[in-house]
């Protein structure tokens, strides 16, 4: 037996700001919760976990300890380009500039990555 991630959680301050943020970055459809909280689900025949958006009122501090990794389905540059549009910003958590992704943080700072390209499988 083993565990699987299911569901990815984020403390957010603005609720309804993130899930516009991430439902358009993912293609998610938003349930938003009577308790303060919205749920991302993948689309119809889609995969992938959940993400739960939990108000927590308070801005975030300091860096992430867990983030998303993300990959497009075509240009990475492009899909950064989208993103960026979409709200997010370049953040410098100590790259080099020689890696195969672009760090970028949401609109209240989480950061994430887009990758160059997926996984390999090994």
């Amino acid at each position: 037996m083993v565990a699987r991630v299911a569901q990815y959680t984020l403390d957010v301050e603005d609720v309804d700001r993130m899930a516009a943020f991430w439902s358009a970055a993912l293609g998610y459809r938003v349930d938003q919760g009577g308790d303060g909280s919205a749920k991302l689900f993948p689309p119809a025949g889609g995969h992938g976990p959940t993400v739960w958006l939990q108000g927590s009122g308070t801005p975030k501090r300091g860096k992430n300890r867990l983030h998303l990794d993300l990959t497009g389905d075509g240009d990475p540059g492009a899909e950064v380009a989208r993103l960026v549009a979409l709200g997010a910003r370049h953040v410098d958590v100590g790259q080099t500039g020689n890696e195969q992704f672009v760090v970028l943080a949401d609109p209240e700072g989480n950061e994430f990555c887009v990758l160059d390209h997926a996984p390999v499988l090994r």
